[in-house]
């Protein structure tokens, strides 16, 4: 393994040396962080937009794209989960987490540019069921998928 990486750095094209990059920034996050590795592969650091309110801005990266060059199907859905997982588990107190048990995407447009921005909301907060919605938007604050999710609230043990 050492020497197929030893070789991806030396004669490897830009994409792959890019995606061993993004590899490693994927494990030292998970090390300092404890976050799940795909969490380093996306870049995903999050802020409150305000207190019902969540937001991501990630770069887009080769690793987020399919073969025809937008962002993959697959990643935006994770985004969209991610972005409305953040909020819901940020909201909670330390006793309690969510898991998404429902999601719905509407693909609206191809994703391309330079970087995206997922964003969630509440739409309604129910004792054990939350749902949320969220949307991913280009860099020119055009949306490109939307989605719902319904996340139940549980107990740690």
């Amino acid at each position: 393994m050492i020497e197929e990486l030893k070789n991806i750095c030396e004669e490897g094209s830009e994409e792959e040396q890019q995606i061993l990059e993004l590899a490693l920034k994927s494990i030292r996050q998970r090390r300092e962080r404890k976050s799940a590795f795909l969490s380093g592969f996306l870049g995903l650091q999050g802020e409150f937009v305000d207190e019902r309110t969540y937001r991501f801005e990630i770069p887009l990266t080769v690793f987020m794209h399919n073969s025809g060059g937008a962002v993959h199907g697959g990643i935006l859905a994770t985004l969209i989960d991610s972005v409305m997982g953040s909020l819901i588990n940020r909201s909670l107190p330390p006793e309690e987490y969510a898991v998404t048990t429902e999601l719905k995407i509407n693909y609206l447009r191809p994703g391309k540019g330079e970087k995206l921005r997922a964003e969630a909301t509440f739409l309604h907060r129910g004792q054990t069921l939350v749902v949320m919605e969220g949307s991913v938007y280009d860099d020119r604050n055009k949306r490109i998928a939307h989605g719902t999710g319904t996340f139940i609230v549980l107990k740690r043990s």
